[in-house]
């Protein structure tokens, strides 16, 4: 019996929806090719890196509280001659643990959806390697460490992004928009609204907000949401504070003059994003793809500069949502669209234009065709 082809997708959980996006596009996979391929997913830091860098999954939550020295940061490091240096610099180190995830997981074909998971590992793998592509996950402001022309396809999810590779000396066949790969579940029809407010719990009739925060609950949430329960408006609001206990407990001990939700780490969100109105949340390219995909409006509160800074352009340009970085300005916005339906209607034909729901499966075609693959998962010989 023939070998199945096994991929091998690489990642961190150190922010920018790495490990969602690998997920969609493994989940992609095996709806598009059934049980004729394997996957495994890898985590470079926490698996193979060497301490104290392993622990960089744990740090990431904390790093990203001060935000204008990552910003910094992003921005000295950015830039392909600068890149070069760092992995040059970094190699001497980081070779043995890039050969030794090679050695411990041989594929037939690799997938990276991390910026540390390029350069490294394609020196690594030498010349007679498997096939070798990139999935950037970072919208519009894409650091050059994505960047490696040793990659035989870079998927990139914006026209932008793509202009940002190929400036970085990448050849321009080799670079692909195919849009943010998101999980399936948040590419179902819309459906009705009042439907689905009636199963969630909510009032079927109230203009309805969702605010998120990232699965961590950053950003200034709380905030926000107080802003919003003090306005006024006649609205009901959702809160999904996600892993931040602390917040939600917080959220949950306030007297709320509107009706309002209050959900911790939930898998309900595209069940929550079909029944609101508005999403309130930031910038994270994988949320902001997951709402355009339910063709729900956008009101940007907080970005993490750097990468993040793009996306609040993308929101602007594209005409599916706002950028409003105080609670006041999220609340005008919020009462804006409320008074004016007929403004928020062309949001969310904004939101449905620039939608790209088949990103995965987009991906999972190309991995398909490097394998040789076809839909009904006969292996071509």
């Amino acid at each position: 019996m023939d070998k199945k082809p096994h991929i091998l997708f690489l990642f961190s959980d150190t922010g920018g929806g790495h490990r969602s996006a690998a997920e969609a596009v493994i989940e992609a996979v095996h709806l598009r090719y059934g049980d004729s391929v394997t996957t495994e997913m890898v985590d470079i830091f926490k698996d193979y890196a060497p301490r104290p860098l392993n622990r960089m999954p744990d740090w990431y939550p904390y790093m990203v509280k001060a935000p204008d020295l990552w910003g910094a940061s992003f921005r000295i490091t950015d830039g392909r001659a600068r890149a070069r240096a760092i992995t040059a610099t970094i190699w001497p180190v980081a070779a043995r643990y890039a050969r030794r995830i090679i050695n411990q997981h041989p594929s037939d074909l690799v997938v990276t959806v991390h910026p540390f998971g390029n350069s490294f590992i394609l020196k690594a793998l030498g010349n007679h390697r498997p096939p070798f592509i990139t999935v950037v996950t970072d919208m519009v402001t894409t650091h050059a460490l994505w960047f490696d022309n040793r990659a035989d396809i870079i998927c990139v999810p914006t026209e932008t992004a793509r202009q940002r590779a190929i400036e970085y000396s990448m050849s321009p066949e080799k670079v692909v928009v195919v849009g943010q790969p998101i999980a399936a579940k948040y590419c179902a029809p819309v459906g009705d609204k009042s439907v689905l407010r009636r199963s969630l719990g909510w009032p079927e009739d109230k203009f309805t907000v969702v605010a998120v925060g990232g699965g961590e609950g950053m950003g200034p949430l709380a905030q926000t949401a107080r802003a919003i329960g003090e306005s006024g408006l006649d609205v009901s609001l959702v809160v999904v504070a996600g892993r931040n206990e602390r917040l939600k407990e917080r959220l949950e001990s306030i007297n709320w003059p509107i009706p309002i939700h209050i959900y911790g780490f939930t898998r309900q969100l595209p069940d929550f994003m079909r029944a609101a109105d508005v999403l309130v949340t930031k910038a994270g390219p994988g949320t902001i793809a997951e709402a355009l995909a339910a063709h729900l409006p956008l009101i940007l509160y907080a970005r993490l500069p750097g990468q993040e800074d793009g996306n609040v352009t993308f929101v602007r340009e594209t005409e599916t949502g706002v950028w409003a970085p105080t609670p006041q300005r999220v609340v005008a916005t919020l009462r804006h669209w409320a008074e004016n339906p007929a403004e928020r209607q062309t949001v969310v034909e904004a939101c449905s234009r620039a939608a790209r729901p088949e990103a995965a499966n987009e991906i999972a075609r190309i991995i398909g065709n490097q394998l040789h693959l076809t839909r009904d998962t006969e292996i071509i010989a």
